[in-house]
């Protein structure tokens, strides 16, 4: 165990953070900074502030970051149509480069010699957080207490925190059946029942979404303008990217869509088993693909398509701060430059169905040569056939060789 003088905390305030924070003063002696960040969790902050000065906390940083996560890191993130696996947005692993961004800034900002993080030894987070804290200042010493401490259970962090005088809130004596993390592009749902694949998800534990059957039963119509990829309005209302990611997470919920349940593949080796709500990334990212149809150029959209797993992969494996991850950035970002116009969409009963989409200055569709009618001589279909015998040249010669 290194000697360490302060160390920057993450820490929300919850059971673990708390029972961290006592126990790194107590282990470590050490000073302990906390950082408290709003990503858009959906819960008030300010009680992390109470709950670290009665530990003794003196520099206590809690900051609205929403604006910048979503800006720098979801909106960069869905330029490039990212799902991991097929299927998973990758809410909770777009957060963590930020996160760990602004505590090794804390770190230089406050004299600490160290950072630590609440996550487990088990799952991904451990490695997105040290991934980022490393790439950021190299000789950054972590601490990761569930790697360390033999507290592995809620019985024995509640114990603890009863001995050392840790105000627990009722809400968590009482527990949530789930894991749960959230932030303004989704939350997500872990343990308990979800432990067995077979079970279906109870219909309680969705937090941000109603079930499909009981959506709405007169769809919903939304226009969604695109600047350079981004989302820039609504139904010809310019808002901040925070503001409209919280407008279509309401939408969104409010039609049933965004639910995921997911068997995945961690980083780490395992399989886990993870329920998602993801309504506002649900429709960003059917409006992007349906803006980039008419905008992006055919062999650029499949390049970008055939790259996508691989960028998903580094983002859900937490190398944000990589130069690979940077250098299929800054292809991406150049893709977008043309990604300009409108999407219209339907929403209705937990689908996302695109019903119009055109860009007054950007769109390679030209109905003069796409028409099934009389297209006046734009296009000599006589040029087919040639096109089609030399494609097919490499296919007779193959058929020949095969009758020899």
């Amino acid at each position: 165990m290194k000697k360490i003088k302060k160390v920057v905390l993450a820490f929300s305030g919850g059971l673990d953070t708390s029972v961290i924070l006592k126990w790194l003063q107590d282990v470590y002696q050490c000073e302990v900074v906390t950082f408290t960040a709003d990503i858009g969790q959906g819960e008030e902050i300010e009680p992390a502030r109470i709950k670290a000065r009665s530990l003794g906390v003196k520099e206590i940083f809690i900051e609205d970051l929403r604006e910048e996560f979503v800006r720098e890191y979801v909106f960069p993130m869905f330029r490039a149509n990212t799902i991991y696996e097929g299927e998973y947005l990758l809410g909770t692993s777009i957060a963590r480069p930020l996160i760990a961004k602004r505590q090794i800034e804390i770190a230089q900002e406050t004299g600490a010699d160290a950072v630590s993080h609440g996550a487990t030894g088990k799952g991904n987070d451990q490695v997105r957080f040290e991934l980022g804290y490393y790439a950021l200042k190299p000789n950054i010493y972590v601490v990761a207490p569930w790697r360390e401490w033999d507290l592995t259970s809620r019985e024995k962090l509640l114990g603890y925190a009863e001995r050392h005088g840790i105000p627990v809130e009722m809400k968590q004596q009482s527990g949530s059946p789930y894991s749960m993390d959230a932030n303004l592009l989704h939350i997500s749902y872990e343990g308990r029942l979800l432990e067995d694949p077979a079970r279906e998800p109870e219909e309680s534990m969705w937090r941000w979404t109603v079930s499909p059957e009981k959506a709405p039963d007169e769809p919903e119509y939304l226009d969604l303008e695109f600047e350079h990829g981004d989302i820039v309005a609504l139904n010809q209302e310019r808002l901040s990217p925070a503001e409209i990611l919280a407008r279509l997470n309401q939408l969104g919920g409010k039609h049933g869509i965004g639910r995921l349940d997911l068997v995945e593949n961690r980083y780490v080796g395992m399989k886990s088993r993870g329920c998602y709500e993801t309504p506002g990334g649900t429709i960003m990212l059917r409006a992007h693909r349906a803006i980039e149809s008419i905008t992006l150029d055919r062999e650029v959209a499949h390049l970008k398509d055939e790259l996508m797993p691989r960028y998903a992969t580094l983002i859900y494996s937490g190398y944000w701060w990589s130069p690979e991850r940077r250098m299929l950035q800054a292809m991406i970002d150049e893709s977008q430059l043309n990604v300009n116009g409108w999407v219209r969409v339907k929403l209705y009963k937990g689908n996302v169905v695109i019903v119009g989409r055109d860009s007054k200055t950007d769109s390679l569709f030209d109905p003069d040569i796409a028409t099934f009618e009389d297209d006046r001589g734009a296009y000599n279909q006589a040029d087919a056939a040639g096109f089609i015998r030399l494609n097919a040249l490499r296919l007779r010669i193959a058929a020949k060789v095969r009758k020899r």
